[in-house]
C-alpha cells in the first residue's frame, strides 16, 4: 500500500491472491479514473478466471475487470477492455496478441502483478513477458508473487523491480503441516485397484494427478465406467471443457477430478479432501503445488502417492530435495483388489538409518 515493489513467497493456500487484490482495490477506491491502471499476469487460463472471479466478488461499485486469455472468443474481452476496465487479468499469449494489434494500451499502468511467476517462466513465457513490460511505464509498482522462488526468476527481478521488499511466510520448500502425507508402494498393474480402494475410503472430493494428457483421458474414462462421478482436465481439452470440469468439481457434480499439472498451480478449489498422485511428479516443486490443492486456508487434508518401480527412486529424490520423509505403506495384492473394503492392508516401513519421519 506504500507503493513499494514486493517480491513475496508463501506456502500454497495462504491467500496470496487477496494480498495483491485488496491493495489494488483500495487504490482504485481512493482515486477516480477511467484509465487501465492495473495488470495481473498469470500463467494459466484457470488461474486467470479464478483471480478475475475474486476481484468481481470484492469490487463493489468499481468497474468490472477485463479477462484476457486464449481458448475463448475474443469479442467480449475486447469490449471489456474498451468499456472502462481499470484492471486487466491476463495470460501472456493473448495479451501480447492484443498489444500487437493495438487493441489495448498499457501506457498508464500503475501496478503490475506477476502471479506464479516461476510457472510462467517454466512455460516459456519470458519473451512475451519482456515484450509486454516494454510497453509499460518504467515508474510503476511491480509485485511478484509465487509459491516457490526459482533461480529463473532472479533475472526478471533484477531487470524489472526496484529494491523490492522481500516477504516470505513459512517454508516454500515443504508442504503445509495441515496435509497428511502417505506413499503407497504398489505394483504398476495394481495402481488402478489401489486408487479405487482409496476413492471408496474417502467420501470427500478427490483430485487425482497424472503426468500425461493421454493418461488423464484413460484414467478418467475408466473411473467413470466403474461408477465414479469423474471429470478430467488437461491442456488438450477445450476451454469450455476445462471450465465445465472445474465448475462441476467445485459444485459437487463430480467427486473426482483427474488432472495433469495444468491444475496444480494457484487454483483454489474449495474443500478438496484428498490429493492422489497417481503418477509421481517429476520435480519437487510440482509435488508441493499438487499437495497444496488440499489443506488450504487452515483446513486439514490428505495427500497420497502411488509409487511403483522407478518411481520409488523419484520419490526419494523429492524427499531429499524437500528434506522430509514420507511414510511408506506397502499394499498387498489382495488389499488392492478388495474393492468393497474401506481400509487397505498395509505395513508401515520404518525409517532408514539416519532418517526421521516428517
Amino acid at each position: 500500500m506504500r507503493g513499494e515493489d514486493v517480491l513475496a513467497t508463501a506456502q500454497t493456500g495462504t491467500g496470496k491472491t487477496l494480498a495483491f487484490l485488496i491493495p489494488i482495490i483500495d487504490r482504485m477506491l481512493n482515486q477516480s479514473s477511467r484509465d487501465l491502471e492495473a495488470l495481473v499476469l498469470v500463467p494459466t487460463r484457470e488461474l486467470a478466471m479464478q483471480v478475475h472471479a475474486q476481484y468481481e466478488a470484492l469490487r463493489g461499485k468499481l468497474a468490472p475487470a477485463a479477462l484476457v486469455m486464449g481458448g475463448v472468443p475474443e469479442g467480449q474481452q475486447i469490449q471489456a477492455v474498451r468499456s472502462g476496465a481499470r484492471l486487466v487479468v491476463a495470460t501472456p499469449g493473448r495479451l501480447e496478441d492484443f498489444l500487437d494489434r493495438k487493441l489495448v494500451s498499457l501506457r498508464k499502468i500503475q501496478v503490475l502483478v506477476l502471479d506464479e511467476s516461476d510457472r510462467m517462466l517454466d512455460m516459456g513465457f519470458l519473451p512475451s513477458i519482456r515484450r509486454i513490460l516494454a510497453t509499460m511505464p518504467e515508474r510503476r509498482q511491480t509485485l511478484c508473487y509465487s509459491a516457490t522462488l526459482e533461480a529463473s526468476v532472479a533475472r526478471l527481478v533484477n531487470d524489472y523491480m526496484r529494491n523490492p521488499v522481500r516477504i516470505e511466510f513459512g517454508s516454500v520448500l515443504k508442504p503445509v503441516e495441515s496435509v497428511e502425507l502417505h506413499a503407497f508402494e504398489v505394483a504398476a498393474m495394481d495402481k488402478p485397484d489401489t486408487l479405487r480402494s482409496l476413492l471408496h475410503a474417502e467420501e470427500g472430493r478427490t483430485l487425482v494427478f497424472v503426468r500425461t494428457k493421454r493418461g488423464a483421458e484413460r484414467l478418467a474414462k475408466n473411473l467413470a465406467r466403474d461408477g465414479f462421478a469423474a471429470a478430467m482436465i488437461h491442456g488438450d481439452r477445450s476451454q469450455a471443457q476445462r471450465t465445465g470440469a472445474l465448475n462441476g468439481f467445485e459444485q459437487g457434480r463430480f467427486r473426482v477430478l483427474v488432472a495433469t499439472d495444468v491444475a496444480s498451480r494457484g487454483l483454489h478449489i474449495q474443500d478438496v479432501a484428498h490429493v492422489i498422485n497417481y503418477d509421481v511428479p517429476k520435480a519437487p516443486e510440482d509435488f508441493i503445488h499438487r499437495v497444496g490443492r488440499t489443506g488450504r486456508a487452515g483446513a486439514r487434508g490428505r495427500a497420497s502417492s502411488l509409487v511403483s518401480g522407478a518411481e520409488t527412486i523419484e520419490l526419494r529424490s523429492i524427499e531429499r530435495a524437500l528434506k522430509l520423509r514420507i511414510e511408506r505403506r506397502h499394499v498387498t495384492r489382495d488389499a488392492a483388489t478388495r474393492m468393497c473394503r474401506n481400509t487397505l492392508t498395509t505395513r508401515t516401513l520404518t525409517a532408514m538409518p539416519g532418517e526421521q519421519f516428517a
